[in-house]
C-alpha cells in the first residue's frame, strides 16, 4: 500500500485551491494507493476554508492566522505527523501549492520514478502556464537556475535545485531531512530543502514530461518596481512575500559561503534603492539564487 500525505498551505484564492482539490481526487491512482490531504489556510477572508469543509468534508483543514507558504507547509506536516501518531503511517508526503493544477498521471508518474529510484530520491513535477501549455514555468531547476526540460523518452531528469509546486518526498528521505527549515517564512524554504538534501546524498530527478499548470508570476516584483515609490518598495522588500535580506543571507551563506551571501545582501538593498540599474542590464526579473 502507498500511502501519501498531501500537503497544501492556502490563502484567499478559493477558486484555485477548489479546482486545485478537484483535480487531486480526479487522479488516476495506481493500486493500493491512497491519499490524505492536509490544508493550512493562512486566514483567509474570501470562504477559502468555508468552501473546502463542504465540498471536501475529508480534507484536513485548519486556520493559522498570518501563516505564509513555508511555515504553512510545516503545520500542515505537523498535521499530517500527528495523524501517523494515532497510527496512520505515511509512505510519501507530497507538497502542492494551490494554484498548481496537475495532470491526471500526476501522483501515478511521481510514483513510478520514485519507485525507480528506490524512494531515495525527490522527486518533482514540472508545471507549465495555463494559456498555452508549452511554457514551462516551475519544477526542478538545471545549473543555469531554469526550468529542466522534458526528456524526449519520458526518462527522469537530473536538477540541482527545486521550485515546491509539485514535489514528492519518499519517507526514508524525511527520516534524514525532517521537515523544511522554520526560519524561512515563505519563499526559499523549497530551495533550501532541496540544497539540503543535495548536501546529504539525496538526488533529486524530475518526471520527464510536464505534470500540471502553473503561471508564473511574470511582472516585476513590487520591491523592485521603479514605479512604486521608494519608501513603499523598501518596506515590500523586507514583507515575506517579498525579497527579505536576511532570509536570503540565511539561504546563500548555508550554501553558498559568507561572501556570495553578503555580496547578495547588499545588492538587494541597492537593487530596491536603484532598480532601473537592473532595468537597463535587462535584468528586470531576475531574482534567483546567485543572480540578484
Amino acid at each position: 500500500m502507498n500511502h501519501i500525505a498531501i500537503l497544501l498551505t492556502v490563502f484567499n484564492r478559493k477558486e484555485k485551491t477548489i479546482k486545485c482539490l478537484r483535480n487531486i481526487t480526479a487522479q488516476s491512482l495506481p493500486a493500493d494507493t491512497k491519499f490524505d490531504i492536509y490544508i493550512v489556510d493562512g486566514g483567509s477572508t474570501d470562504g477559502t476554508v468555508e468552501s473546502v469543509k463542504t465540498q471536501f468534508p475529508h480534507v484536513n483543514i485548519k486556520t493559522v492566522d498570518g501563516v505564509f507558504w513555508n511555515r504553512g507547509m510545516i503545520e500542515a506536516w505537523k498535521m499530517a505527523e500527528e495523524k501517523k501518531r494515532n497510527g496512520c503511517n505515511y509512505d510519501y508526503y507530497l507538497w502542492l501549492n494551490d494554484d498548481t493544477f496537475i495532470y491526471k498521471d500526476c501522483i501515478a508518474s511521481l510514483l513510478r520514478v520514485s519507485l525507480l529510484k528506490k524512494n531515495r530520491t525527490i522527486v518533482l513535477g514540472a508545471t507549465v502556464d495555463t494559456q498555452t501549455r508549452s511554457k514551462l514555468t516551475y519544477g526542478g531547476r538545471d545549473k543555469t537556475g531554469k526550468v529542466a526540460r522534458p526528456s524526449s523518452d519520458d526518462s527522469p531528469v537530473p536538477v540541482i535545485m527545486m521550485n515546491g509546486n509539485i514535489v514528492l518526498v519518499p519517507h526514508s528521505v524525511y527520516k534524514k531531512l525532517g521537515t523544511l527549515d522554520p526560519y524561512y517564512t515563505h519563499a526559499r524554504g523549497d530551495f533550501d530543502y532541496g540544497l539540503r538534501a543535495r548536501k546529504a546524498g539525496i538526488e533529486l530527478w524530475q518526471v520527464g514530461h510536464p505534470l500540471g499548470e502553473c503561471d508564473a508570476h511574470e511582472h516585476i516584483d513590487a520591491w523592485c518596481d521603479p514605479e512604486i515609490p521608494l519608501k513603499k518598495r523598501w518596506k515590500l522588500m523586507y514583507r515575506p512575500n517579498g525579497m527579505p535580506p536576511m532570509e536570503i543571507f540565511h539561504l546563500e551563506n548555508r550554501h553558498y559561503g559568507f561572501c556570495i551571501a553578503l555580496k547578495h545582501y547588499f545588492t538587494i538593498h541597492l537593487r530596491c534603492i536603484w532598480p532601473n540599474l537592473w532595468i537597463k542590464a535587462g535584468k528586470a526579473n531576475i531574482n534567483k539564487l546567485h543572480l540578484i
